[in-house]
């Protein structure tokens, strides 16, 4: 194994945990950005408001896109073991 194969390998794996991670952010991210702007108009500066529906839409975020995770999960270890069975 070289630097190349190295480097490529670990783009790949970047690349997986952006995409298999991603729905999840967003929804939290909108979640968070609703909640605040909700919390900027009606002067409710209560800390855990934030945290709760956060928590339930990435749980069901999760349990939506799960086999999408597990999918491009399955995919990048199908490939490394390749590459470590074929020599790089």
């Amino acid at each position: 194994m070289n630097a190349i194969d190295s480097l490529d390998l670990v783009r790949d794996l970047i690349w997986t945990v952006i995409s298999a991670s991603g729905p999840c952010v967003v929804v939290a991210m909108v979640i968070g950005i609703a909640i605040a702007l909700l919390q900027a108009l009606t002067q409710v500066q209560e800390m855990t408001l934030t945290f709760i529906p956060k928590i339930v839409a990435v749980l069901l975020m999760i349990l939506a896109t799960a086999p999408f995770m597990g999918s491009q999960i399955y995919t990048f270890t199908e490939r490394a073991y390749s590459r470590i069975e074929h020599g790089f």
